[in-house]
């Protein structure tokens, strides 16, 4: 629900962790610790990496707020803010028909203490460490008890495989409004990750540099009118409805429809939801990106949603409807405020 915003900056506890002051104009935006040391960094990546990567290779798709009920609308989204566009960071060469190698999973323990993943994808910045997912693929909002433990995202996962290596969060930044009332149109998180590592010995970790230079980064796009379409990448892994499973979660996957107004009911309350046409599962898929304005050719576009959830608008047993945020001016303020923290090497 939009709200007068409260600032930082004032000592606040929240969900178990110190919050971190941002600068002057990020009003709203709420920094949350994740690895802040290097020595729990370590912990974090060996804990993923041992004994053959096992704990993301056991790790299954997180299935929290998955599904909403949806009603598609005719209007339009009348943005708050003049527009903006972050470019995209263009990544390394790849074979004709490669899919963006900025797309992955982020796994975390849940509050069942099991391993589980989201989707995520890499976003540019200037100090290249920047990870986008959704808010309650960051924040417990089962328990509530601050960040989910030991996050970490894998570009172009695959079956086990970290070919870019691992990277663990250092810092998030989201929205005040999404940890304090559980307002959904602020469920998205840009979390900072330290440089990527492998395991390259037992207990041995090696530093493979940063994030969006090894994998490109997308652009951003804010306050723009609904785009005619965008492509939606993600590793959808749940049941639709009816019992089917279309999706395995294990390989990355896309879909392209037209984007809409949306009004949504049921578990999450949002006043400005958008839906774009995808048939993607919620389970897996929360956090997968929206890239609007998408090039085959350079695997690079700019983020314009994050499923928090998703729907079955016309009631047959299959999703058919992915829900985001809309991308404003809070949502760039907190983008902004990621941009301005440096996180460095644990290796």
């Amino acid at each position: 629900m939009r709200r007068a915003l409260i600032a930082l900056g004032v000592g606040l506890g929240v969900l178990g962790s110190t919050v971190v002051s941002g600068p002057a104009q990020a009003a709203g935006v709420l920094v949350v610790p994740l690895a802040r040391t290097v020595t729990a960094a370590q912990e974090v990546a060996r804990f993923w990496l041992a004994d053959g990567a096992a704990n993301l290779r056991n790790a299954t798709p997180y299935a929290v707020r998955t599904e909403a009920g949806g009603e598609r609308l005719s209007t339009d989204v009348v943005p708050d803010g003049a527009p903006a566009l972050v470019p995209p960071r263009q990544g390394p060469a790849a074979p004709e028909g490669s899919m963006p190698a900025t797309s992955g999973k982020v796994f975390f323990i849940g509050s069942d203490l099991q391993p589980h993943w989201c989707s995520g994808t890499a976003v540019h910045s200037q100090y290249r460490n920047i990870v986008a997912t959704a808010g309650h693929c960051l924040l417990d909002i089962e328990a509530p008890a601050g960040a989910l433990a030991k996050w970490v995202f894998v570009p172009a996962y695959s079956e086990g495989a970290t070919p870019f290596g691992l990277y663990v969060g250092k810092q998030a930044a989201t929205h005040y409004d999404f940890d304090d009332i559980r307002d959904f149109d602020r469920d998205y998180a840009f979390v900072n990750v330290y440089n990527g590592v492998v395991s390259s010995a037992p207990d041995v970790l090696t530093d493979v540099g940063k994030l969006a230079d090894n994998v490109g980064g997308q652009g951003l796009a804010i306050n723009q009118p609904l785009a005619p379409a965008a492509d939606v990448f993600g590793h959808p892994a749940g049941p639709n409805p009816d019992g089917s499973r279309p999706y395995t979660g294990e390989t990355l996957e896309r879909s392209t429809g037209s984007t809409f107004a949306l009004k949504v009911a049921g578990l999450l309350r949002m006043d400005r939801p958008v839906g774009v046409d995808s048939p993607f599962t919620g389970e897996g898929s929360l956090g997968s990106s929206w890239l609007i304005r998408y090039a085959d050719d350079t695997r690079s576009g700019y983020l314009n949603g994050i499923t928090i959830s998703v729907a079955d608008t016309d009631g047959d047993g299959r999703y058919d409807t992915g829900v985001s945020p809309y991308f404003d001016s809070e949502l760039y303020a907190v983008y902004r405020n990621a941009t301005q923290q440096w996180t460095g090497s644990i290796a």
